[in-house]
């Protein structure tokens, strides 16, 4: 069995046939994977003793007694114990944990930002990341936080992991890749990650600068949405959603790994790599997915569905009906309803929408929200199409039309979401963001039959 050395220094498992290389397909899946050969016990997790002198290691993801546990057992050349010391306390004052409520930040209105620009500053995935909105509570584990990253900078033998959230990770700009304990994914504009709470990680910069978009969710963990009467083809199908086979390191070096825990953030020197898992198996386990693989399913008569129908992912929530988090796709797509206003409706419902331009022209926003931009619409707060959008739509010929070069996103929660200090007197805030509202015409006169 010949092995792949990554030019990093990860030690990779070998291609499987017919699979992406360094990725096994599928979501959910129970995966196996060794980058030696006999690293992975046969027939049960835990022998007497583990090959080449391995430790056996459970990495927990749910509880034990969950309908579908999710876990994953690891192989590693060292247990996690010895990947902790004492901890420091540090300060990373630019992510913050919900409850974040700043008295003097008002988070009611309707919101929109230019993207963040890039410094001269070198940022790590650390320091350069920037959050903009929290909802609910880290400590009850409910809620989540929005963020933008700027990378310029490899962590060098520095590591992170948040007992706090999983990670849903949206580019905007550049390549990263995150080094894990299970493997190596790399991702581009047009593709997420997800990194699951507990796993432990070093982020690198493939082409930089980075920026990008982060979902972190404090709740249940993001799964696939209930497709009901859509039945079991289009939207995001679960083969396309790829994780990382084996790798490892075997370094012995001085190194620093960051945690995040309750919205804090602690620090621990230690005197090797903690990737170190030569082997494991199991569903718990970071995946990277291309947003160029969902299939949007449509009205193809007349109406307007929900925009449900775009769901990519969903966080549930306690309460039947509403999400912890959805996430959202609006991507190129075919329109052919007839009599029909076609982009967005006016509307306010019970969900906070956070939306993010990954590139291209948003449909019911075609002026102001630019890539790398955001908007906030916090719970039942009216928004919808300006005028130009309102008018372009209500008067068009409806014929099939090709809505083209456009992806965007929303992260939308049943929870309010409130604004930092940065997103409110940092951040490129569009001021008259409001005012895009401000010349839609009255036009009833009560004539009746006119449209």
């Amino acid at each position: 069995m010949n092995r792949q050395t990554d030019p990093h220094g990860m030690i990779q498992a070998p291609s499987g046939a017919g699979i992406t290389t360094g990725y096994m397909p599928g979501f959910g899946n129970d995966f196996e994977t060794e980058a030696l050969p006999g690293a992975l016990p046969e027939g049960m997790n835990s022998p007497q003793k583990c090959n080449y002198g391995l430790y056996g290691e459970q990495l927990s993801g749910t509880a034990f007694t969950h309908e579908r546990p999710e876990r994953t057992w690891c192989y590693r050349i060292r247990p996690s114990v010895k990947h902790s010391g004492r901890y420091e306390r540090i300060t990373l004052p630019h992510w913050a944990s919900a409850p974040h409520v700043i008295e003097d930040v008002t988070s009611l209105g309707q919101y929109r930002w230019d993207p963040v620009p890039h410094s001269d500053e070198a940022l790590t995935w650390l320091t350069g990341m920037r959050t903009m909105t929290t909802a609910g509570d880290v400590n009850t584990q409910v809620g989540m936080a929005s963020h933008i990253y700027l990378v310029t900078q490899s962590m060098k033998d520095a590591y992170f992991f948040s007992a706090d959230s999983e990670l849903l990770v949206v580019p905007q700009e550049g390549r990263l890749r995150f080094c894990t304990e299970l493997g190596i994914i790399d991702v581009a504009p047009q593709e997420i990650a997800i990194l699951p709470r507990g796993l432990v990680y070093r982020v690198e910069v493939l082409e930089g600068p980075c920026r990008g978009f982060v979902c972190e969710n404090y709740g249940q963990k993001f799964v696939l949405p209930g497709r009901g009467p859509i039945g079991a083809n289009c939207m995001a199908n679960p083969r396309d959603f790829k994780a990382p086979v084996a790798a490892f390191e075997d370094r012995e070096t001085p190194s620093t790994l960051t945690i995040k825990w309750c919205g804090q953030f602690h620090e621990t020197q230690i005197g090797h790599s903690p990737l170190d898992v030569v082997a494991w198996h199991g569903n718990y386990a970071p995946l990277k997915y291309d947003l160029k693989t969902y299939c949007p399913v449509g009205a193809i008569l007349f109406d307007h569905p929900d925009p449900s129908i775009f769901t990519v992912l969903t966080a549930p929530s306690g309460q039947p009906g509403t999400a912890n988090i959805d996430f959202v796709l609006f991507r190129e797509r075919w329109m052919v309803a007839e009599d029909t206003f076609r982009p967005p409706w006016y509307h306010k419902n019970i969900m906070s929408e956070l939306m993010g331009n990954i590139y291209g022209q948003y449909d019911a926003k075609p002026k102001g929200f630019v890539p790398g931009g955001m908007s906030l619409h916090n719970m039942m707060l009216p928004h919808g199409p300006d005028k130009n959008a309102f008018e372009g739509a209500s008067n068009a010929t409806l014929e099939a039309e090709k809505l083209d070069n456009t992806m965007s996103f929303m992260f939308e929660t049943r929870f309010p979401q409130h604004l930092t200090r940065f997103a409110a007197q940092e951040a490129p805030l569009q001021d008259d963001y409001i005012d895009c509202w401000s010349d839609i015409e009255k036009k009833f006169d009560g004539t009746p039959g006119r449209k």
